[in-house]
């Protein structure tokens, strides 16, 4: 009997150490929610699976070793007490490593999607070392095992070449830094948009239009890409204008600075402090083309910066009498000889009229 109140004791006491402990992570936990650090949130949220269960674990091994229990049961008692600390444990670790990574990944990418390849990739070593230990402590060797998996390893090799390859191409664009998650891209086919997460076998990439296109991590490690976001953010854009040959192209100058500087203090997505530039260089057909030079925050910011910087040139040249001409050809007829046959007196009202096409000689 006093085994029985020793025991529940330890149950007892164990319980209550995990309740006590899962209310002070709990309060950890909306400490960690108002640090702008993501990390302890997810440090917090794994310790508060882990702490409880070991702290429950702990109070039934006491009771176990208080009660008058054999060897083997004893020794069984332990090794599923410890079996199942082992599985608790590497799943909480398997949720912090996968989550701290996603953090990093996410904090140097910048926008919401994170590189799921190396989420994914340290989910499965973390638990696959759990899963060894627990066979170590099982008594299984795990020599055999392992040596199986090497030959079994080298077949799924050869019979997922592809597999593989989009694999390890992934792994090779995320540590390059060539490509990163929230980067736009343009590929050589002519697909573009930007870079939504890079998983263990393909790119998702969103295009402005919203839709998603998958590319092979093979395929885009081989094509020649355009990154817009490296090794800056900021880019610049270039507007072709022209103007009429009798225009003072000092006015056109000063007069388009202006308007660049408006657009670059009102519109957002501009850069402001980007230097106002306009470049006189073609002679055209019938008109001066320039090309005014402009800096945007980012690739999809172009389209609004045009837009309004397009309005308001065309506001302010039509106020100052700057004239954007039409495009105008001259062409030269070489006219030859034409007979035109006369009416004569007397003939019939349908007979050709002499205005119409004659012959050409």
């Amino acid at each position: 009997m006093d085994d029985l109140v020793v025991a529940g004791i330890a149950v007892a006491a164990g319980l209550v150490a995990a309740f006590l402990l899962r209310m002070l992570l709990k309060w950890l936990g909306k400490h960690a929610d108002r640090t702008k650090w993501s990390g302890d949130d997810v440090i917090v949220a794994a310790l508060r699976t882990v702490v409880p269960s070991a702290a429950t674990a702990g109070g039934v091994a006491g009771a176990a070793a208080a009660l008058p229990l054999t060897s083997a049961v004893q020794r069984t008692v332990n090794q599923v007490l410890t079996v199942l600390l082992i599985f608790v444990v590497t799943v909480a670790a398997a949720r912090l490593v996968a989550g701290l990574v996603r953090t990093v990944t996410t904090s140097r990418s910048g926008v919401a999607g994170s590189a799921t390849i190396f989420v994914n990739i340290t989910r499965v070593l973390v638990l696959a070392i759990g899963f060894l230990v627990v066979l170590q402590t099982l008594g299984i060797s795990i020599a055999p095992l392992l040596t199986a998996l090497g030959v079994g390893g080298l077949a799924v090799a050869l019979a997922l070449q592809d597999t593989l390859a989009n694999l390890f191409a992934g792994i090779h664009i995320l540590a390059s830094k060539t490509v990163q998650p929230g980067d736009y891209i343009r590929l050589s086919s002519g697909e573009e948009g930007y870079v939504e997460d890079i998983n263990w076998r393909q790119t998702t990439v969103r295009a402005l239009s919203n839709n998603l296109i998958v590319v092979p991590n093979g395929e885009l490690a081989k094509t020649n890409m355009t990154n817009f976001m490296r090794p800056e953010q900021q880019l610049t854009i270039l507007v072709q204008v022209g103007v009429a040959y009798d225009s003072d192209l000092e006015h056109v100058e000063r007069v388009t600075c202006e308007v660049v500087t408006e657009v670059m203090t009102r519109v957002e997505g501009a850069v402001p402090e980007h230097e106002p530039l306009v470049r006189f260089h073609t002679f055209g057909d019938s008109r001066i083309g320039f090309t005014v030079i402009l800096g945007v925050g980012e690739f999809s910011d172009q389209f609004r910066i045009k837009h309004e910087f397009i309005k308001q040139l065309h506001r302010r040249y039509r106020e100052e009498g700057i004239r954007i001409p039409a495009p105008t050809r001259t062409v030269a007829i070489q006219q030859g000889s034409v007979s035109i046959p006369h009416q004569r007196s007397g003939e019939q009202a349908n007979e050709p009229d002499p205005l119409s096409p004659g012959r050409l000689d």
